[in-house]
């Protein structure tokens, strides 16, 4: 399991740096830089992290982002939902492994604000205890 995920998140990282290379200045696709607090975070299905700060419009700080399942040995794999509360919502999948700290984040589908909507990021923990998602986003 380690060296699947490990393996995953190299590759997506090389992904990340080629797609953010070629990433145009507009506003319809770019560098995404998200942070996150998890003081509600609990482990259980529903529980949810808060956006404190992005670089992009539309995601922004104090939407939730929402994890529909349990972890399972160290590891999570989950459908998130990114709401905005306010009939905006992004929808993808998060595998993050809790030893690492490390894990990767995709969005592809989303309503409202976010139709249109994908993004792919590596997750990270600094040393303050925030979450990061770094990488790429666009709207089709």
């Amino acid at each position: 399991m380690k060296r699947t995920l490990a393996l995953a998140l190299a590759v997506a990282a090389a992904g990340i740096v080629v797609t953010a290379g070629s990433a145009t200045a507009t506003t319809r696709s770019g560098a995404l830089h998200v942070t996150k607090e998890c003081s509600q975070y609990n482990g259980s299905a529903g529980s949810y992290c808060t956006i404190t700060s992005s670089n992009i419009p539309a995601i922004e700080p104090g939407m939730k982002v929402v994890y529909l399942s349990v972890p399972a040995n160290g590891v999570l794999s989950s459908n998130i939902v990114l709401s905005s509360g306010q009939g905006g919502a992004a929808v993808g999948r998060v595998v993050l492994g809790f030893r690492s700290a490390m894990g990767l984040v995709s969005l592809s589908a989303g309503t409202g604000r976010f139709a249109g909507f994908h993004a792919h990021a590596v997750v990270s923990l600094d040393s303050r205890g925030v979450w990061h998602w770094d990488g790429t986003y666009s709207f089709s």
